[in-house]
């Protein structure tokens, strides 16, 4: 049980840096935790200028059990893009450009964040 909080612990920590990084280099934090369906969530969904984007965010203590990057695979990416036109539609928004960027939180001292823009499979 100990394991289980503070890998939720970790993610909330590394989500909060991904809002603080992204509001740094200028992104409008939309959403939070968005969720469009019981098993599909999208970390943080943000405007970059007047992009629409939606961020999946991966954070690891140390790269011991490898990188975050790693643990995005192609059935989460395929979740993200299921959302992407029901966010839209939900929210009544005319935006025909969007994209998903990755961001990695690697530590919990001195953290290094990592951002991937217009990631795709």
């Amino acid at each position: 049980m100990k394991n289980t909080f503070s890998n939720k612990k970790l993610g909330k920590f590394g989500e909060d840096l991904a809002v603080e990084y992204l509001k740094k280099s200028k992104f409008e934090i939309l959403e939070r935790n968005w969720h469009c369906s019981k098993d599909a969530e999208v970390d943080i969904i943000a405007k970059d200028g007047k992009t629409l984007v939606f961020v999946e965010v991966k954070t690891r203590s140390n790269l011991n059990c490898g990188h975050p990057f790693e643990a995005i695979n192609v059935h989460k990416m395929q979740k993200i893009m299921l959302a992407i036109p029901v966010y839209i539609e939900k929210n009544d928004i005319s935006c025909s450009n969007y994209r998903i960027d990755l961001i990695a939180v690697i530590g919990k001292e001195n953290p290094k964040i990592e951002h991937i823009r217009g990631a795709g499979f």
